[in-house]
């Protein structure tokens, strides 16, 4: 079976090519995608070379890991479903992860259409959904719902949260539903201004530590990385109430080494939030549709899918405000 794929033939190289994958089966589903959510931060790091899974960073003797075919999440309608495959028809619109793929590096593919996946990996959209884009990201937000669910909080707790990407303001956004007191801190006043259900602060070198300190003088409860930065989860930690809850979402590299000792004085929780289960990705689903997560408004461009390239381009340079960034097939 032929599909279109977005590949990484080599390193900070980008194409849209014809590939080659696996004809489906009676328990799979094809489903034409429609739109493609990139995630600017795994992504990027696989285009630099630096994974070879998504927690797993290359190493000295490792094989390159080229090519592979891009992403992991997108929105799409059923074309097909296999003879076992039950509570999905023809015409549904649907939530797809990785689909099947040959002659890569991994034999997975996110950014593909058709694209040939398990029953597992695909959700129907909730009945009414008045826009489906809103789902495209659905493993992505599911991280920052995870970032914002793990934590005991209660209403009033002092939430800091470390990164304006996508997962810091889901992140930023579920602390605040369940009530904390959040502050989103960030590099990018366009990113910030983003946030309204809580604080900003523009990350000026290490400046908002002291204004956290100053602010909190007793400590917080909640503080979460979303940058992979050791010494973001430090400075945090040190600002905790005992008792208070850590949370690691970023990607470190295999330079990680976290000082454990400091936090254990005061007894601080550390959650390492990875990956997607289904009974997240339902629950991030539904905050979705009853608004409590919000994507749409994180969108800032969208490209054809065939110019996924020059998308890249503006995610690597910057070269104007950029966060949200969809592909259209």
């Amino acid at each position: 079976m032929k599909a279109k794929a977005v590949v990484f033939p080599r390193a900070n190289q980008v194409e849209f090519v014809e590939v080659a994958c696996p004809d489906p089966g009676p328990g799979d589903v094809v489903v034409d995608t429609q739109h493609s959510w990139i995630s600017n931060g795994t992504e990027g790091s696989y285009l630099r070379g630096e994974r070879i899974d998504g927690d797993t960073p290359i190493l000295p003797g490792d094989p390159e890991p080229f090519p592979i075919a891009s992403g992991y999440q997108k929105v799409g309608r059923v074309n097909w479903v296999g003879e076992q495959v039950h509570g999905l028809n023809p015409g549904d619109w649907v939530f797809a992860s990785v689909g099947r793929i040959k002659e890569m590096a991994e034999p997975r593919a996110g950014h593909i259409s058709p694209t040939v996946s398990g029953r597992g990996d695909v959700i129907p959209l909730p009945a009414g959904t008045e826009d489906p884009l809103a789902y495209a990201g659905l493993v992505l937000t599911q991280v920052g719902y995870n970032c914002g669910w793990r934590p005991t909080v209660k209403p009033g707790d002092p939430a800091i949260v470390v990164g304006d990407g996508l997962v810091g303001h889901w992140a930023a956004q579920m602390l605040a539903y369940r009530g904390a007191e959040v502050v989103l801190v960030g590099r990018h006043a366009d990113r910030l201004a983003r946030f309204t259900q809580g604080e900003t602060l523009v990350d000026d070198g290490g400046g908002w530590i002291d204004i956290i300190r100053g602010r909190y003088p007793t400590g917080i409860e909640v503080g979460v990385d979303t940058v992979g930065s050791l010494q973001v989860m430090d400075a945090l930690q040190q600002r905790m109430r005992r008792y208070g809850h850590l949370v690691s979402a970023g990607f470190y590299g295999a330079d990680d080494a976290f000082n454990l000792q400091p936090p254990r004085y005061r007894e601080i929780s550390i959650d390492l939030v990875s990956g997607a289960t289904p009974d997240r990705l339902q629950a991030t689903m539904e905050l979705i549709c009853k608004g409590v997560l919000q994507t749409l408004p994180l969108i800032t461009h969208r490209f054809p899918v065939e110019a996924a390239a020059e998308a890249w381009d503006l995610i690597r340079t910057k070269r104007e405000p950029v966060l949200g960034v969809i592909l259209d097939w």
